[in-house]
């Protein structure tokens, strides 16, 4: 019998600054095992260094078939050819982001702790809406406190899929893809991981391979 394919997949968020050694570093995690995408997630620097890191990163995640999403930064996203881009509230509205990323690429949406945040970004024609912080972070700053309910309400009520996010770990997560997350948005989860970032990849796969897709 064919292996069932999981609910839920893994979407990685880049560390805040990135260490050197981490091309190498990389390529052994999306070679451990099944990752949907990587997010480059870079605050507070200069172009040129979101360029030069998208110029490293991106063709090793396209040799593992993961998608490469740029954070906050259509502009580049589109101007680099990014898989996509993911956008919070406070950068560029959802409509203006796709303009510019045409109707191909993946258009994401940070939604918070808001439903309703979620349906509008939804019926505008975002591929996906993260909700979160769901559990502590010290990576972004959040004021959003979110339970997994807001998951199950949401995939009992559109076929839009939803990524958790917010300092979600090998250990608390499961609740989490029980609740119906299509994609669990993970960062020091996975880099900070005690026994690295490849076993992380690898307990997370373990984690959703118990709970397939229904259809």
């Amino acid at each position: 019998m064919p292996a069932q394919t999981p609910s839920c997949r893994l979407y990685i968020i880049t560390p805040p600054a990135l260490p050197d050694g981490f091309e190498k570093k990389l390529e052994e995690t999306l070679a451990a095992g099944d990752v949907a995408c990587l997010q480059l997630r870079l605050k507070d620097v200069k172009d040129d260094a979101i360029i030069a890191a998208v110029k490293a990163l991106m063709p090793i995640c396209h040799a593992h078939d993961v998608a490469f999403i740029l954070n906050d930064r259509p502009d580049l996203a589109a101007r680099l050819k990014c898989d996509g881009v993911h956008i919070g509230p406070e950068d560029m509205p959802y409509e203006d982001a796709r303009a510019l990323m045409g109707p191909d690429a993946t258009v994401g949406v940070t939604c918070k702790d808001s439903r309703h945040a979620a349906m509008e970004a939804a019926e505008a024609g975002a591929d996906y809406v993260a909700f979160g912080a769901f559990f502590p972070t010290t990576t972004k700053d959040t004021a959003a406190t979110v339970t997994p309910e807001i998951i199950e309400i949401w995939t009992e009520t559109t076929m839009i899929p939803s990524v958790a996010i917010g300092g979600i770990t090998v250990e608390n997560c499961e609740p989490l893809v029980q609740a119906g997350a299509d994609f669990l948005a993970v960062c020091s989860g996975v880099w900070n991981y005690p026994q690295g970032p490849a076993a992380a990849v690898r307990a997370f796969n373990a984690i959703f391979e118990r709970y397939p897709f229904q259809g």
